[in-house]
């Protein structure tokens, strides 16, 4: 015999369409258009419908709908989560696709996880976009991206291929930290580079154009995007006879673990030396850092990218977008006028 179940009465288990339906008491037609905010449903029917689904703690299965539509309305996200200023980028990326009625499909890479597998498995998803903001390793060069999907690079790693490109404007960024330094009196100003990660070239090269368009002598230190080699930059000048008067890092990482180094070797930031950063991570605000550095908006470079991505899904054909964002410079603690000469 089939199972009888008397109104108000919920099946255990997950909550189905037909169990809101039996609780409103209406088909599950019906449920189905106000669930969709399709018409043919009255005012107060959609409110019972929605009462109800809150009292059953009943959510559509996405994947069910995905089955039946020919779209998938799902973007892939390739990142890591150990770089805070990516993080900003994904919470960004959530809030404002959600508003565009597409979700996101997060593949983080990892030791474990390669860059191969987690795009195979996000095109298991049926993604139809896909938003790149790392690669292997952490380098510069993207290779290996699906050719039957829009791409569109945001912030990190480039490819030769002709995608989207939305990131920060790195010239503008290193400019504004070059004229602060030099407006509180600095002249020996190193750069930390960001060794083989993205955009380390173009910000080392930056530096060397505006080093010299003030006039004075580029100091140029290789290292990377990390607190360890932040460490190895702070050992490497405190070798020196003297220490430089001001370091530009090429992110905010870099930058703190050679102010942590400094502090624990007795050199006073901003008094002794001035150190800034790059990004304006949730690192860089910490009340024990406090690191002068250059803000971009993650909200403006999600929307550009998002934008730039569910253009290109609705028209393969468009114009290639090349966007760059201008930073703003956050002034904090360390930075400071230039220590007096002895």
């Amino acid at each position: 015999m089939p199972e009888l179940v008397r109104p108000n009465e919920v099946r255990p288990g997950r909550p189905t369409m037909k169990d809101l339906a039996d609780r409103v008491g209406v088909s599950r037609q019906l449920v189905s258009l106000v669930l969709r905010d399709l018409p043919g449903a009255s005012d107060a029917t959609r409110r019972r419908v929605r009462e109800a689904a809150e009292e059953l703690g009943y959510h559509p299965d996405a994947s069910a709908r995905m089955l039946r539509g020919r779209r998938s309305f799902q973007l892939g996200v390739v990142f890591t989560m150990r770089e805070p200023f990516e993080v900003d980028l994904v919470e960004a990326l959530l809030a404002d696709a959600s508003s565009r009625g597409y979700s996101l499909v997060l593949g983080p890479l990892s030791a474990g996880r390669r860059q191969a597998d987690v795009i195979a498995q996000l095109l298991g998803q049926r993604i139809e976009g896909l938003v790149v903001l790392a690669a292997d390793g952490g380098v510069a060069t993207l290779s290996g991206l699906p050719a039957r999907i829009p791409v569109v690079q945001l912030g990190g790693p480039r490819t030769d291929e002709p995608v989207d490109d939305v990131r920060v404007d790195g010239a503008v960024g290193i400019g504004l930290l070059v004229d602060h330094l030099v407006e509180l009196g600095h002249d020996q100003i190193a750069h930390a580079t960001g060794g083989a990660g993205p955009n380390a070239d173009a910000r080392r090269d930056q530096y060397l154009v505006a080093i010299k368009q003030h006039g004075l002598q580029p100091d140029v230190i290789e290292s990377a995007y990390t607190e360890e080699a932040g460490f190895r930059t702070a050992e490497t000048l405190l070798a020196r006879p003297q220490l430089p008067t001001a370091l530009i890092a090429a992110n905010d990482r870099c930058a703190v673990g050679v102010l942590m180094t400094l502090a624990r070797r007795g050199v006073e930031v901003p008094r002794d030396m001035s150190i800034v950063g790059f990004d304006d991570s949730s690192v860089a605000r910490l009340p024990f850092v406090q690191l002068t550095t250059v803000r971009h908006d993650p909200a403006s470079l999600a929307a550009e990218a998002l934008t730039a991505l569910i253009r290109r899904i609705e028209d393969p054909d468009a114009p290639v977008v090349t966007y760059q964002d201008a930073p703003e410079l956050i002034v904090r603690q360390s930075s400071g006028p230039r220590r007096p000469t002895l």
